[in-house]
């Protein structure tokens, strides 16, 4: 017997679902809000779940991420009576089985129910046959779980794999993970750098060369290609290939077959290929940069990899795990992580993503030397700074996005110099004393440049008359 959800606030369309459900014998719940239906989903195990797009306490597309990172993620079927083109777009990324319209017939909710568990019941099968080495990658977020998921699918298949994702977070890895979990993990994994590959040497270095086909050539050489047969072909940086090659590489993907320079006859190599870039793919096919024929071949399954700022719950096992690294490869002290060590990290913005995140922590361990536990006074102030500025910002409602915006106006740098010179080196105080510290900064400074009258101060801070006098009492300031 399998077990259903239906997640819909239309209570006759549940109860015409229950009905169909009951009379194959299956068991099902019933919720009417994503409050109620997410504590279900989290304390019990269900095989299929009916989920409406439109509930009263918000869009039943915004906890796919949720439901795809529970340990055996159910299947979900979207049923919704509006139609939604972006939203059956969001609903088929974010890996759900189906979405079909109210009123269905009982029939198409039927058929899609029934191919739903044979699917089901498939994949558990290939589950329990393979048991995946996850060793590499670290994270507990949904986004994070669900490309785990898609890597699962892509190491039991033989498919060119996409892999998208800004630059950091981690392409390689997962690359290598799903070579290294597929049949050919015993044979090579072999990387190109599409970035570096030079128009005079690129076909030397892919396909290899004879001995004197060229000025230096002086033996038999074996390209990048070549030595991926049997093995896995790892084209990094894919977008950065030039548009001349990409014609000579899509019909070695479509033929396995090549010519070593200064051969006289061909060579093949059976390798299997996965792609990365940083780049919008689509956008460039558009704009004549890369072939469209190619984006084809390589996007045979894709795996879109979050952004460090988007899965900040994966920072601190991030850290933890790389700090366990670091100990043993260098000898390192064992170190405890500080509070303020810890929230500066998650109020930054991560630009650079788990590259980042590393190069931080590693010169940071190398900072506190000798001492046990990581401070925030460890990371470099530069990056104190910024997140200070950011939090700031986001207390104040500054529009100030950068250190250009910041110069247009010397006195608010000088000021916010001020506010950071001295607490830097020391632990940051908590969030309402800190914003206290810049309010009483700024209400004094701005009575000093307005030599204290109140129309001008009014108009500059843009504060009523009545919240400015409550400030003044709050902080113990006279005009």
């Amino acid at each position: 017997m399998n077990q259903m959800l239906i997640l819909d606030d239309d209570i006759e369309a549940c109860e015409t679902i229950e009905s169909l459900i009951t009379r194959q014998s299956h068991s099902c719940d019933m919720a009417h809000s994503l409050k109620v239906g997410l504590n279900l989903l989290k304390t019990k195990s269900y095989d299929v779940v009916f989920l409406d797009v439109h509930l009263p306490d918000g869009n039943g597309l915004d906890i796919l991420p949720e439901i795809m990172a529970l340990p055996n993620p159910p299947e979900v079927i979207i049923l919704t009576g509006k139609g939604d083109p972006d939203g059956a777009e969001l609903a088929i990324k974010g890996g759900v089985w189906d979405y079909i319209l109210k009123p269905s017939s009982v029939r198409e909710i039927t058929l899609t129910l029934n191919r739903a568990l044979k699917y089901r019941q498939e994949k558990n099968a290939r589950s329990e046959q393979q048991q995946l080495d996850l060793s590499l990658v670290v994270g507990v977020s949904p986004g994070i779980k669900t490309c785990v998921q898609l890597t699962s699918k892509a190491a039991r298949s033989d498919s060119n794999v996409l892999i998208t994702g800004e630059t950091g977070t981690g392409k390689e890895l997962f690359a290598r993970t799903i070579h290294q979990n597929s049949r050919r993990s015993n044979q090579n994994f072999v990387v190109i750098d599409c970035a570096s590959l030079t128009e005079s040497l690129v076909e030397s270095t892919l396909f290899g060369h004879r001995k004197g086909a060229f000025t230096g050539a002086q033996s038999d050489q074996p390209g990048l290609v070549k030595l991926a047969d049997g093995g896995t072909l790892f084209l990094d940086e894919v977008g950065e290939m030039p548009l001349s090659l990409q014609k000579v590489f899509l019909r070695v993907l479509q033929e396995r077959h090549f010519r070593p320079v200064g051969a006289p006859q061909e060579d093949t190599s059976n390798f299997r290929l996965i792609a990365a870039t940083n780049r919008d793919l689509d956008m460039m096919v558009e704009q004549g940069k890369f072939r469209s024929d190619l984006l084809f071949r390589i996007n045979t399954m894709h795996i879109r990899l979050p952004p460090l700022r988007k899965r900040t719950e994966d920072i601190k096992p991030l850290i933890l795990s790389r700090m366990n690294t670091l100990e043993k490869e260098y000898g390192l002290t064992p170190k405890r992580l500080g509070d303020d060590f810890l929230n500066t990290l998650l109020n930054y913005n991560w630009p650079g993503n788990v590259r980042e995140l590393f190069n931080i922590l590693e010169r940071a361990m190398v900072n506190a030397d000798e001492e046990n536990t990581l401070y925030g006074v460890h990371l470099s102030r530069e990056l104190r700074i910024q997140v200070a500025k950011a939090q700031i910002k986001q207390m104040t409602g500054s529009e100030v996005t950068s250190d250009e915006a910041y110069s247009a106006n010397d006195g608010v740098r000088k000021i916010g110099q001020e506010i950071f010179k001295d607490i830097f080196d020391r632990p940051l105080p908590p969030l309402k004393e800190f914003k206290g510290m810049t309010e009483k900064i700024y209400l004094s400074e701005m009575i000093r440049q307005c030599n204290g009258e109140i129309t001008p101060i009014l108009k500059k801070s843009e504060l009523s008359r009545s919240h400015f006098y409550s400030l003044l009492k709050k902080y113990g300031l006279s005009l």
